[in-house]
């Protein structure tokens, strides 16, 4: 070691450290570094990484890191105009000094834009060990591949061979010319995300929809006995085929429980009402009187009452009254009935 005040510099292994604490910097073949404890403080900057932004969302992003981390340096050793095969046969060398694990580039074809690379005791894999990860990490092959795209020229993507986090003897990496770019993965990403939340939002939806549908059902046309053998029934709104239908089996099916005479069907409330609407009312007359209902309308606007005329219903024989209570007085009236003060 070469000490000159209070500069320091070491040649290891052909790759050089120098120090300079006046200026306080440290470079590592002649650009700036800086060194962190791997287990500890690395650790918890990508354990800090990761609880920010989600398991997997980190791995995106330290693929990501890695991949323009590694196009850096293929470009800083192009720049030194040595040969490509020499870049590549000096790597190892570096990345080792440097503390990144022994790596070794089993296979390298300029021409076919091909490679294998194994990684021994990576810094990365330190850090996967000490968090517990069961899967390869994303850094370092995202970097290799960002590496080679520089030398090669072109995009080069990889998959994983072996891994030693899984219980292999060493990590090892297949690299090879591809379409796939850590851009396109992200959008990938954001795209799945905006997918899900959108199932997710619609399922909320459909899952609110059903529950205020079933609301809806059961107070906009309650069944409301008014004495024994007469029902009261408001129509409210509009009545589309599903929700027609609903109103007419659920009535239906309580007719015979209530052993109903007759059917006063309130139409004050009903809105919006067409052909299908005068069609669903007459069905429900006909099915109510086979179940032996004699149905009576009540609430019926000028408006409706040319409709019904209009539309050539047969059902306009029907007892029709302005108001409820009229109907209700007439119902009694056929039954005999009438309402009178307690004496």
């Amino acid at each position: 070691m070469e000490t000159k005040s209070s500069k320091y510099e070491i040649n290891v292994n052909g790759s050089l450290f120098d120090w300079d604490l006046d200026d306080a910097t440290f470079r590592f073949e002649n650009d700036d570094v800086v060194v962190f404890w791997v287990n500890t403080a690395f650790k918890t900057l990508l354990d800090s990484i990761e609880e920010i932004s989600g398991e997997e969302s980190a791995k995106l992003v330290l693929e990501t890191a890695g991949y323009r981390t590694g196009k850096i340096v293929s470009k800083f050793y192009l720049e030194s105009n040595k040969e490509k095969e020499d870049i590549i046969n000096h790597l190892p060398n570096i990345y080792l000094t440097a503390g990144w694990g022994k790596t070794d580039i089993v296979s390298f074809c300029l021409e076919e834009k091909k490679a294998i690379v194994r990684v021994n005791s990576g810094w990365e894999y330190k850090i996967n060990i000490a968090q517990r990860k069961k899967t390869e990490g994303t850094f370092l092959p995202g970097h290799w591949a960002g590496v080679l795209s520089g030398l090669f020229e072109t995009n080069i993507w990889y998959k994983v061979r072996q891994s030693q986090v899984q219980g292999d003897q060493y990590s090892e990496y297949e690299f090879f010319e591809s379409e796939i770019t850590p851009s396109q993965n992200i959008s990938a990403m954001i795209k799945e995300r905006t997918q899900s939340a959108q199932k997710e939002l619609e399922k909320e939806i459909a899952e609110q929809t059903r529950v205020l549908s079933e609301i809806i059902k059961e107070i906009s046309s309650p069944i409301i006995p008014v004495i024994d053998s007469i029902l009261v029934i408001p129509l409210v709104g509009r009545y589309e085929e599903l929700r027609a239908e609903e109103l007419l089996n659920r009535t239906l099916l309580n007719l015979p429980r209530y052993k109903a005479e007759y059917l006063i069907l309130d139409l004050t409330a009903l809105k919006g009402v067409d052909q299908y609407t005068l069609d669903f009312l007459k069905k429900f007359v006909r099915a109510a009187s086979l179940l032996g209902s004699n149905c009576i309308f009540v609430g019926i606007s000028p408006e409706l009452s040319l409709q019904i005329v209009e539309s050539g219903n047969k059902e306009t024989q029907i007892p029709c009254f302005s108001i409820l209570q009229q109907g209700i007085t007439y119902a009694l009236d056929q039954l005999g009935l009438e309402i009178s003060p307690k004496r």
